[in-house]
């Protein structure tokens, strides 16, 4: 097993851990685990339930939903920067054409 496995692994397990802890079914924690997507947002949703225990699964499912949503509004933002750094760097190289027609 990778490093990057054992990572994912870990994640999970915990965030499955955490669920089941509040009184949760695990199918819940495996279902939160594959939508969130990644051990940092795995992660994050860990330390949000051990601190704020909430208390019913639709609370749960709402803050998976805002982590989810942050992270691909960031992805979508990061995305648009590179994209916009690329374009000027074409421009500065001169491999666009002026628009202002001078």
């Amino acid at each position: 097993m990778t490093e990057e496995q054992r990572e994912w692994r870990g994640a999970r397990e915990a965030l499955v851990d955490a669920v089941t802890a509040l009184g949760f079914p695990e199918s819940l924690g495996d279902e939160l685990a594959k939508n969130l997507g990644s051990p940092k947002a795995m992660e994050r949703m860990t330390a949000y339930l051990w601190y704020e225990k909430p208390k019913k699964p639709e609370v749960v499912v709402d803050e998976m939903l805002a982590i989810k949503s942050e992270i691909d509004d960031w992805r979508e933002r990061k995305e648009s920067q590179e994209a916009s750094a690329r374009y000027y760097a074409m421009r500065r190289r001169g491999l666009l054409g002026k628009e202002d027609g001078s």
